[in-house]
C-alpha cells in the first residue's frame, strides 16, 4: 500500500500554516512561562506558598517573607523550606549526616533579602554572598539577609 501523494503546493501550504501557528504560539508560551516565574523566584527555586507552607525544622507557617529560606538538591532534587534563616542554618548542621548531598556544590540555598519591597517583588540571595544584620525574626534567631552591608539601625 502506498502513502497518498501530496503535491508540492499542499506541502508548502502545510509548512507555512505550521510556521505561522508556531509564531503565534511562541508569545503565548513565553507569557505562560513568565507567569510560572512570578514572584521573583530564581531559576531552580520552588515557589513558597505564603501562609500555607511550613518550615521543615520548626513546623511554623512561612508568613514573614523577610526571613524565608530554602535549600534544594540531592539525587531527587529535594526542596526544604524555612521560616527563619536560623532554622536553615541549624537544620543544615543537624541533617548533614542524613543528607550528605547538602555539602555538594550543586546544592542550592536561598535566603530572602530583608529589604525586598513585597512578596511580589522578592529578591533572593545566595547565603554565602549575603550580609547579615540583626533583626527580630520569627523564631528569635534575630538576623536577616541583605544584599549589601548596612549600618545596624533598624
Amino acid at each position: 500500500m502506498c502513502a497518498p501523494s501530496i503535491d508540492r503546493e499542499q506541502r508548502r501550504s502545510f509548512i507555512l500554516r505550521s510556521a505561522a501557528g508556531g509564531l503565534l504560539l511562541s508569545p503565548l508560551a513565553a507569557l505562560l512561562a513568565a507567569c510560572g516565574r512570578k514572584g521573583g523566584w530564581p531559576e531552580g527555586m520552588a515557589e513558597i506558598k505564603w501562609d500555607r507552607d511550613t518550615c521543615v525544622r520548626c513546623n511554623m507557617v512561612i508568613s514573614d517573607r523577610r526571613f524565608a529560606a530554602q535549600t534544594r538538591g540531592g539525587p531527587k532534587d529535594t526542596v526544604f523550606k524555612f521560616d527563619d534563616v536560623g532554622c536553615l542554618i541549624f537544620w543544615l548542621r543537624e541533617q548533614a549526616d542524613k543528607y550528605p548531598w547538602l555539602a555538594d556544590a550543586a546544592t542550592r540555598h536561598w535566603v530572602a533579602d530583608y529589604d525586598s519591597k513585597s512578596r511580589e517583588e522578592m529578591r533572593w540571595l545566595d547565603p554565602k554572598r549575603a550580609y547579615f544584620v540583626s533583626r527580630t525574626s520569627p523564631m528569635g534567631y534575630n538576623f536577616a539577609a541583605v544584599a549589601a552591608p548596612q549600618s545596624e539601625v533598624a
